[in-house]
């Protein structure tokens, strides 16, 4: 029994349309980054701070995020073994 279960798990795609849609807003984030890298001068704002803060967000939080979602399957109530 233990073998067709592992079986089913491996036949399943790991990635959902949200995983997608996640790591989709993870690649605008970098993008982001990476133009507010490019603009003005070497130490204004955009350089400095903000394309930082948003490079570090989307590539070590968004994309693992996007990685390691898993919708869950069951939302209902949680019932005890008295029930």
């Amino acid at each position: 029994m233990k073998k067709s279960k592992r079986a089913a798990l491996m036949n399943q795609l790991p990635f959902t349309k949200g995983n997608y849609q996640i790591f989709a807003v993870g690649i605008v984030i970098i993008l982001a980054g990476y133009l507010a890298l490019a603009q003005g001068p070497a130490d204004s704002f955009w350089s400095l701070m903000l394309a930082p803060i948003l490079l570090v967000i989307g590539y070590c939080v968004v994309i693992p995020f996007a990685i390691l979602y898993q919708k869950r399957e069951n939302a209902g109530p949680v019932k005890s073994a008295g029930d």
